[in-house]
């Protein structure tokens, strides 16, 4: 408890002295000054009412959902439920049918290769000496963006800037447009850019990496925020094998952080500390780009990948998630208090979303008798592979299997000319669904006609680009994940992965809440409405009318 309110006083310390600058426009305008976009990565829906008793009254939670607006039924329209996947749709209201980032890799069938979704090997990175880690830029994107939108809307005069852990957190959020994008370099504690977007980097951003932030925090290291009885009450036991180990085999939460200060900027990505480090640069972009105070809409995106490390080692039900919550809360009034403080409370606009949520544990599952189950992309590839060399007597015929997504290695048939493709694809099939944690597969080109449910049919559509999806989609079945051996992951059609929370919250939003279903593809289209402009190039979404004044 003494370490939790010496962090509440370290956060109160820094907002002080945080100095924002005047702005004379305080008083009620016809546009917010600004609007922040904040996806916390692998949110799921039931945080906000499975954790609420241990969110502060004034936390950043309770204050979005009671004085904001909270759509209840959120749902990722499309397959596969990735990362870059959620962030693309959030911000171009659009599906990967149509905007082209199928996954956070995908195999790109014309190129006949893997490819990241935000490589650009034109671009080089800056800041550090990272190497590909800074060849990166949102050429991957096929359409544009609503932060896109509001730099045309505007003739460019509209500054917006993109900050995340993960590169496809800032890039793919802030658009082919932006002006800046930063994200964090693991091997230098730095964060990042591209020449994409400038030649170096500013002064203000090279003086917030030479004070390594991350060794001060470190510092602090990882203790817990609550009492012991509160982890026992909402959480599974503290030190379970199927979870993972980032800090050491033998190491259990609280973590002592410091031995890695000036060795490994590594280990923060998979701590709480990871999100006050982003709200501080939030903050330091804020002040230094002097966001909000021009006569136009300025738009910062934030993306908190902590969650997403932290989730992927630990699970939805560790000791380690549960802390992170407790701590993201906070660090959310932090950034509030510091909007409210430089603006004026209720003259910016704030969203809130995920870009996918998670799955249970399968072995925790297995542990409560709840179905679950793992099946790793690469032994799919492998024992299809085998598979159809004993059949045909021909190998390689899978190029790669992602996400659960079956490429054919179509160069190679077409050369031998001795296959029959709907057969290959009938033999395929016929194999994998005698497999247990398989429930069907489907024919992307023919999902539309696929007797299966209509939910699940219109992800597979939505989520299939010719050029960059695979032929085949194995749905498995519930609780069944693509993972390795700890841990757990996402990427599937169920309401565990796909329904995500969607708060809104300041200028021109309406307080209360929704029961309807809504759709991760209309937050852009509810943005455009509120703003007035025009909605991102491949919008499908809808304006949640509810929501506005």
């Amino acid at each position: 408890m003494k370490k939790l309110i010496f962090t509440g006083c370290i956060i109160t310390a820094l907002l002080a002295n945080a100095q924002p600058p005047n702005n004379p426009n305080q008083q009620n305008s016809k546009q917010p000054k600004l609007v922040v976009g904040i996806v916390v990565d692998q949110m799921r829906w039931d945080y906000l009412y499975r954790f609420a008793d241990i969110y502060k009254p004034n936390g950043g939670f309770k204050r979005l959902m009671g004085e904001g607006f909270s759509c209840d039924n959120t749902f990722v329209p499309y397959l596969p439920t990735v990362t870059a996947c959620g962030h693309t749709s959030i911000y171009t209201g659009s599906v990967p049918a149509i905007n082209g980032i199928t996954g956070n890799n995908w195999f790109d069938n014309n190129m006949q290769k893997v490819v990241y979704c935000t490589e650009d090997k034109s671009v080089q990175g800056i800041g550090s000496n990272a190497g590909e880690a800074g060849q990166m830029s949102p050429a991957n994107v096929l359409v544009t963006t609503i932060t896109d939108e509001l730099r045309l809307s505007s003739n460019f005069r509209s500054k917006v800037l993109g900050i995340s852990m993960k590169d496809r957190g800032a890039i793919i959020p802030a658009g082919h447009a932006a002006n800046a994008a930063y994200w964090y370099d693991i091997k230098s504690g730095n964060f990042i850019s591209s020449t994409y977007y400038m030649q170096e980097l500013p002064q203000w951003m090279q003086a917030f990496n030479n004070k390594k932030k991350v060794d001060s925090l470190y510092g602090l290291n990882w203790n817990m925020s609550l009492k012991k009885g509160v982890y026992e009450k909402y959480c599974d036991t503290p030190d379970n094998p199927y979870e993972s180990k980032p800090f050491g085999k033998e190491a259990l939460l609280p973590y002592n952080l410091e031995q890695y200060k000036g060795k490994d900027y590594s280990k923060i990505t998979t701590t709480p500390l990871a999100n006050n480090l982003l709200a501080e640069l939030a903050i330091a972009t804020l002040k230094e780009e002097k966001l909000g105070m021009g006569k136009e809409i300025d738009f910062l995106t934030v993306s908190f990948s902590s969650p997403d490390y932290v989730g992927h080692n630990f699970g939805p039900n560790s000791w380690e998630q549960l802390d992170t919550y407790a701590k993201l809360d906070e660090t959310l009034a932090y950034l509030l208090d510091y909007l409210d403080k430089t603006y004026g409370k209720n003259q910016y606009t704030v969203f809130l979303t995920a870009d996918h949520a998670g799955a249970h544990i399968p072995e925790f599952l297995q542990k409560h008798k709840i179905p679950g189950g793992r099946w790793d992309d690469g032994d799919i590839k492998k024992d299809l592979n085998g598979f159809l060399q004993a059949k045909y007597n021909q190998p390689n015929l899978i190029s790669a299997v992602m996400e659960h997504d079956i490429y054919l290695n179509h160069p190679l048939i077409d050369s031998l000319g001795k296959f029959d493709e709907t057969m290959l694809k009938k033999d395929i099939i016929d194999y994998l669904l005698k497999k247990e944690p398989v429930l069907t597969v489907v024919d992307k080109r023919k999902a539309a006609a696929a007797t299966i449910p209509a939910k699940i049919k219109e992800m597979v559509v939505n989520g299939y680009n010719p050029a960059r999806s695979g032929d085949l989609q194995i749905i498995v079945k519930t609780g069944v994940m693509d993972s390795g051996k700890t841990g757990m992951s996402h990427g599937v059609w169920n309401p565990y992965d796909a329904h995500i929370p969607l708060l809104f919250y300041g200028w021109g939003i309406k307080k209360g809440s929704l029961k309807r279903e809504t759709y991760m593809t209309d937050i852009s289209a509810t943005l455009a409405a509120l703003l007035h402009i025009q909605m991102p190039s491949g919008c499908i979404g809808s304006v949640i009318t509810e929501v506005l004044k």
